[in-house]
């Protein structure tokens, strides 16, 4: 258990846009700062993030929260994890009891996996950097690619010996489970039952998400050991941690530069991307020799929109550059495209050049993609069926461009350079579009699907149009909503003075208080019990005339109470004073009043229809019938009443 002291000292900490940042370019926008949603996939930026309050909120997808609950939404943590997230964040000291025996075999298998994970990386670099063989032979075969010992740190690269059984012992030795070491494949069992070590004898290279977690690891052979060697690497096959296809190498330690740069370079190998980082080009990922997943596009695209494939100049090269480039289009990425000089990769371009050198080069040769493919299709291309084959290739894929003018510019340059009529590429392109939307194979629109009532700031996720529910029950629930929300805001203010009580005491209250008193007189009480805790809640501390809801709320430690919050009280856009809902303490007043006859009303109608049920179920026995006749009589009179006070007509 984390002590609640040391919780304090976590949320004290934790800097709303300093955590968001970790995940998402953000740009300022007034006092505020913006970015594309982590949370669903967009091209316009609607996640806003407010240092004020301390919350970040999606008007697209309707996620967010404080710092806590977004890093347990993007990362899929636990409360204490995000806790120790944060912790190690801001370098804060955690204080926790030994878990019991009992209590590690109760933690998740997940959590398991990412320890398991962790400690193999720690014993990896251990023994690189300490063991005898770890020296000669792992730190010699990075030396010999011309790696530095910083950035050999840097990327947690490390060793795994030459015997099959030593990590084994070695992982049992220190407490780890058997059946952890097999469920994140560090190990495999023999045809005898013996735990073997998947990356023996080999150097290790591990993936780290962009959170900090190791997830997998690839482990190559020695140079001296690749002749004749079928599996050259090795990788961690998928697990419940590790999905290759999600993953890119050197997220990570690239996610801030490619944030400040705006622009990510994408090669092939993991030596590629060291061999940048040690030249001074730190935003460069890789994706490890596979096309391009949607999964690892949407992880690039938080960071920015512009991204650049460096991939050398051979034939391998040409057909890599050409991998998943409709889908990075489609998904509104700009696309430049590098191939290098002399058969070089990305690795020994940048082992032979300075970083000066290696970024003119860059600047001054990648093209732009679909210039780049005009050219490498169409250059020298005389068969007419190939040309025509290349032709549709290309508006295939500019069909993809999400930016229409773009897609104009690209269709008119390609009408020019091939010289054909520019509306009969209109029209292929045209053709190609409707294809795919008749097919469905069309990118989503950034504001998904949603209920009417939770699409508006200030409704809580629960508000949902079901179908069945009836109109009057859901104008309940707004009023409701409306009720809670004036707590979050308004609920430590005193806007009610001299007001009596049933005994004849005179008190001066505040909004929670008053709404509290109202409903208890009359015994009603909301139909979420959420909102009733949050009254309660605020009406606890009200006595406490220094507290102020809104923050304790907005910040609560329960995360459902805290997203309600904030999704209560965020305002994207800043009205002007004549559109403003009023907020002095007469207007507060009159709409409290207004919404709690508002709430008698709903109550009073859905009383009045539960007794016409019972009514129409006990036509037979007439005492019972008396009863609810009379009942129905006096509430109907009551529905009347409200009515004239709200000033509607009277209800017959």
């Amino acid at each position: 258990m984390i002590d609640k002291l040391t919780v304090e000292k976590i949320k004290d900490a934790s800097n709303i846009v300093d955590v968001v940042s970790e995940f998402v370019t953000l740009r300022k926008s007034g006092s505020n700062y913006k970015g594309l949603c982590p949370f669903h996939n967009e091209k316009t930026p609607s996640f806003y993030v407010s240092p004020a309050r301390g919350t970040c909120h999606c008007f697209g997808c309707g996620k967010g929260g404080n710092p806590i609950s977004f890093i347990m939404e993007h990362e899929q943590m636990t409360y204490p994890e995000a806790l120790r997230w944060l912790a190690n964040k801001y370098n804060i000291e955690i204080h926790e009891r030994e878990l019991s025996d009992q209590e590690k075999e109760e933690q998740s298998a997940r959590e398991s996996m990412f320890i398991m994970n962790e400690w193999a990386n720690e014993y990896f670099q251990n023994l690189l950097h300490n063991n005898v063989d770890g020296v000669a032979v792992g730190m010699q075969y990075f030396r010999s690619r011309g790696f530095r010992d910083d950035i050999i740190k840097k990327f947690q690269l490390g060793f795994d010996l030459t015997d099959r059984y030593a990590l084994a012992r070695a992982a049992l030795a220190k407490g780890y489970k058997e059946d952890y070491l097999l469920k994140t494949a560090i190990c495999y069992k023999n045809e005898r039952g013996e735990l073997i070590d998947r990356y023996s004898g080999r150097v290790v290279f591990p993936w780290i998400s962009s959170s900090g977690r190791v997830v997998g690891f690839t482990a190559r052979v020695l140079d001296s050991r690749t002749k004749g060697v079928n599996q050259k690497y090795v990788n961690s096959p998928d697990s419940e941690i590790y999905h290759k296809s999600n993953e890119l190498y050197g997220i990570y330690q690239a996610k801030k530069a490619i944030a400040k740069e705006d622009r990510v370079y994408l090669v092939e190998g993991q030596a590629d991307v060291i061999s940048m980082h040690q030249s001074g080009i730190e935003n460069v990922v890789a994706n490890s020799g596979t096309a391009l997943s949607i999964q690892q596009i949407h992880t690039l695209h938080r960071f920015t929109s512009n991204i650049t494939l460096l991939y050398d100049g051979d034939a391998a090269g040409i057909h890599a550059a050409l991998r998943g480039t409709d889908m990075l289009l489609l998904e509104g990425m700009n696309l430049m495209v590098l191939l290098l000089p002399d058969n070089d990769d990305p690795d020994s371009f940048a082992r032979k050049h300075t970083a000066d050198e290696l970024k003119k080069y860059i600047e001054d040769n990648s093209t732009d993609f679909i210039r780049f493919k005009t050219s490498l299709l169409l250059d020298g291309q005389s068969d007419p069926l190939k040309r025509s084959e290349a032709i549709n290739s290309i508006v295939a894929s500019i069909s993809m461009v999400q930016n229409p003018i773009l897609r104009d510019t690209y269709l008119h340059d390609c009408s020019q350079q091939i010289g054909i009529n520019e509306a009969t590429l209109i029209n292929q392109m045209n053709n190609m579009i409707r294809e795919r939307k008749e097919s469905g194979v069309m990118r989503n629109s950034n504001m998904p699907q949603q209920d009417v009532n939770t699409a508006q700031p200030g409704y809580a996720a629960n508000a949902q149009n079901v179908a069945g529910t009836s109109q009057l029950a859901v104008a309940s629930t707004q009023v409701e909503q409306l009720m809670i929300q004036l707590v979050i805001k308004y609920g430590d203010r005193v806007v009610f003075n001299d007001v009596e009580d049933e005994n004849g005491n005179v008190f001066d209250l505040s909004v929670a208080e008053y709404i509290n008193l109202s409903l208890s007189a009359d015994e009603l009480s909301f139909n979420d019990p959420t909102y009733n805790d949050i009254l309660n809640e605020a009406v606890e501390h009200c006595e406490d005339r220094t507290f102020k809801t809104e923050p304790y709320f907005v910040h609560h430690h329960d995360i459902k109470i805290s997203q309600i919050a904030i999704n209560m009280t965020e305002e994207r856009f800043k009205l002007s004073e004549s559109q403003q809902t009023k907020d002095d303490d007469e207007s507060l007043r009159t709409r409290i009043e207004h919404l709690l006859l508002d709430f008698r009303m709903d109550y009073v109608e859905q009383h009045l229809r539960d007794l016409k049920k019972e009514i129409s179920k006990s036509s037979s026995d007439s005492e019972t019938l008396f009863k609810l006749m009379a009942e129905y009589k006096d509430m109907t009179e009551m529905r009347n009443a409200l009515a004239r006070q709200l000033g509607n007509n009277i209800i017959v």
